[in-house]
């Protein structure tokens, strides 16, 4: 039975219904100072407009926040919109006395510091700060001055922004780790569990095979079994044994890992003994390119022929090369192959590793083998 895996929820639905509780409660008092305030206003009316039309704004936010996806960032922008028209209404609503004196609140009052939250859960650190900012400009563009008072606000506003959208990026992260640790975690115990069922019958078997083999002598189609069943057993060894390669948060990938799969009887594989991490499509292509030229040693270096695995990790760049102690390739073959249309090795080799701005070099020689040296900068995407 395959391991199931629990990827946790969105870790900001708890910031999202905050933010949703913080709308709500903050109409609540605006609609409050309003009516405090409605004598007094020059436009009574266009107040109670506005707290009406908060209000039914308030109830598309809220229903859409409470219902998150990674499209939000366009819809927070359009709150962003919508809450500084409403507060860009206090300059109809409130006397230029009111305006100017300061004692008296905007229609909108704290109202407008749910769409810095909403921001901030949705975007991250830096669009939180931004809406704080645009929000704060539009305070002191409704207002006419800039006073102490004001500037508070400012500094308020872009910094709380900040603030919670710095908790959401890292509850984001956190999450992403914890289901990247779970499908490890998975993955791990199915192989635990492929190894101890594979232990017991396939390799048990395959074992079996080459020993009995090897005690028929020298010669013959039984020793060559055997030889086959001693490869199948290493590189199924290797297989269960070796921990599956992850990708990680920057979407890169531990090449030495992948390349620790493809070890066989015949096929030796180093690598360092620290991770060698590159964006993960350029990891992939490399291991094909590798397996690829593995598969050729096979095909075309001769039945005895053994293969070496070397990868170096030189900072700007990686290299691997794949070594043979095969039958060679003849003057002029691979030249010879192309020109008559047979482009195994030039068009999926060579293209792959030019396609991600590395470099392949061939020394060959009859008699002496193959080495494919494989050369890609860390900057490959």
């Amino acid at each position: 039975m395959t391991a199931q895996v629990r990827v946790p929820k969105d870790p900001t639905v708890p910031l999202w219904r905050a933010a949703v509780l913080l709308r709500v409660l903050t109409l609540l008092f605006a609609a409050v100072v309003v009516v405090t305030y409605l004598d007094e206003y020059a436009r009574p009316w266009l107040a109670l407009v506005t707290i009406g039309v908060m209000a039914g704004w308030t109830g598309v936010v809220s229903a859409r926040y409470l219902r998150p996806t990674d499209r939000l960032l366009g819809f927070t922008v359009a709150d962003l919109a919508v809450s500084c028209a409403a507060m860009s209404a206090s300059r109809l609503v409130l006397t230029p006395e009111q305006l100017a004196g300061g004692s008296t609140p905007l229609v909108t009052t704290v109202w407008v510091t749910g769409v810095v939250a909403a921001g901030a859960v949705g975007g991250g650190p830096t669009v939180g700060a931004v809406f704080g900012g645009v929000v704060s400009a539009f305070n002191y563009g409704v207002r006419g001055y800039v006073d102490i008072d004001l500037t508070r606000d400012l500094f308020l506003l872009v910094g709380v922004g900040f603030v919670l959208g710095l908790a959401a990026a890292s509850s984001r992260r956190s999450a992403e780790r914890l289901a990247r640790a779970l499908r490890v975690e998975a993955a791990t115990a199915e192989r635990e569990r492929l190894a101890r069922s594979i232990h017991d019958s396939v390799l048990q078997v395959l074992a079996r095979v080459r020993r009995r083999g090897a005690e028929l002598g020298a010669g013959g189609e039984a020793v060559e079994l055997a030889r086959l069943a001693g490869e199948q057993e290493i590189a199924l060894r290797t297989l269960v044994s070796t921990a599956p390669g992850t990708t990680g948060e920057d979407d890169t990938a531990d090449l030495a890992a992948r390349l620790r799969l493809l070890a066989t009887g015949r096929a030796e594989v180093s690598v360092p003994a620290t991770e060698v991490r590159l964006p993960a499509t350029v990891a992939a292509e490399l291991e094909s390119v590798v397996a690829e030229a593995l598969a050729n040693v096979v095909r075309h270096a001769g039945p005895d022929a053994r293969a070496w695995v070397l990868l170096e990790d030189l900072g700007t760049e990686v290299v691997v090369s794949v070594r043979d102690d095969g039958v060679g390739i003849a003057p002029g073959r691979l030249a010879e192959a192309e020109r008559e249309g047979r482009l195994g090795i030039a068009s999926s080799m060579r293209g792959r590793i030019a396609d991600l701005g590395g470099t392949i070099a061939v020394e060959t020689e009859p008699g002496a083998g193959v080495e494919w040296e494989l050369k890609v900068p860390r900057a490959s995407r």
